[in-house]
């Protein structure tokens, strides 16, 4: 080999921008069963299956509060490897999509915070963990609960109007993730034929 030619580096397995681009993925299939089960939920009669379902709700929004701080402790890695060897480039499009980033993670933040406003506000140890009951974070308040849902509510729903702005800005990336996705189904479904 001579001295011109360069081996091409492998990309470390368990680097942080991929623990990163994992949590990253693993936080959206939560939030898609919470706003699916969610919407679905909040339409239901009373019932004990309606309890399960806000149940499971709360579990998964204490899982995602868990993923969120272990995101943003993998992010600070990400952004100290990144920008203390160099500067980021200060632009219009660099500072759109910090604003939307940042935003996002205000939401990730305040959505579950209003729930957890709505469960508390409505009873006491009203969050469960799949079963394991938590402590409060906000007293029993009988006139807190409409504040709680109201901001549950507009909360999450501009949280999604983010989420689909995100997708919109990440057209690119979204569609190459789905022909991944796509192609693995089918390879998936084709060697289970065989």
């Amino acid at each position: 080999m001579s001295s011109l030619q360069t081996v091409p580096k492998k990309p470390r397995l368990n680097s942080a921008f991929q623990r990163l681009m994992s949590v990253h993925w693993w936080m959206a299939s939560c939030y898609l069963v919470l706003f699916v089960v969610g919407t679905f939920m909040s339409q239901m009669p009373r019932n004990d299956f309606r309890d399960i379902l806000y149940d499971f709700h709360k579990s998964i929004g204490v899982l995602t509060m868990a993923l969120l701080t272990w995101r943003i402790l993998t992010l600070l890695q990400v952004v100290w490897k990144k920008y203390t060897k160099r500067q980021p480039k200060f632009s219009l499009q660099w500072l759109k999509n910090f604003a939307l980033h940042t935003l996002m993670y205000i939401f990730m933040w305040a959505v579950p915070i209003a729930g957890f406003l709505l469960s508390n506000s409505f009873r006491a140890n009203g969050v469960k963990f799949f079963g394991l009951v938590l402590p409060d974070v906000f007293p029993q308040d009988a006139k807190m609960v409409e504040l709680g849902r109201a901001l549950h509510f507009w909360l999450s729903y501009t949280f999604l109007a983010f989420i689909a702005l995100h997708l919109i800005v990440q057209w690119k990336v979204a569609k190459a993730n789905w022909r991944r996705l796509k192609g693995f189904i089918e390879a998936r479904i084709s060697t289970q034929r065989n």
